[in-house]
């Protein structure tokens, strides 16, 4: 796979088999990672989570497990980064397109992205991952950041 996932993914931000509460603690653990490596501003936490409650971005998939793929307004982006988290237990994020329903989510793609339309081009290509069942649940099942960074290549 090539495109712009690969390049903007920041390796200290790729948390795999990790255990959180909520929707919250899995944006607050991605963002702050995000952070760490220069990617966000102090104001982008609060941004996704403010975003999420208006505008949710859980996305149910044909197979067991879904996905999210929270973001937040460029001005509270340094330098374009995505982070990823794969999750043991399911969160429950909103439905993107049915607000009212919840959606039991596995795999969350946090975009950090500078650029209003390299965000559709972004929600895109994870959008063509996802429809891939077996790359999803082979995603889920990597152990380590590495082994991730490899599915996302093929």
């Amino acid at each position: 796979m090539s495109g712009q996932l690969l390049q903007l993914l920041e390796p200290t931000a790729i948390l795999t088999q990790i255990t959180c509460g909520d929707k919250r603690e899995v944006i607050e653990r991605l963002g702050e990672r995000l952070m760490a490596a220069g990617y966000v501003k102090d104001g982008f936490l609060d941004g996704v989570l403010d975003r999420e409650g208006k505008m949710p971005t859980g996305l149910p998939l044909d197979g067991e497990s879904n996905a999210a793929i929270p973001h937040t307004d460029v001005i509270h982006v340094e330098r374009p980064g995505v982070a990823v988290a794969t999750l043991n237990q399911p969160v429950t994020f909103q439905n993107m397109i049915e607000p009212d329903e919840p959606v039991a989510v596995r795999l969350v793609f946090l975009l950090a992205l500078k650029e209003p339309k390299s965000q559709v081009e972004m929600l895109q290509e994870i959008a063509e991952i996802l429809q891939d069942g077996d790359k999803v649940s082979r995603l889920l099942n990597a152990q380590t950041p590495n082994e991730l960074i490899l599915l996302l290549r093929e």
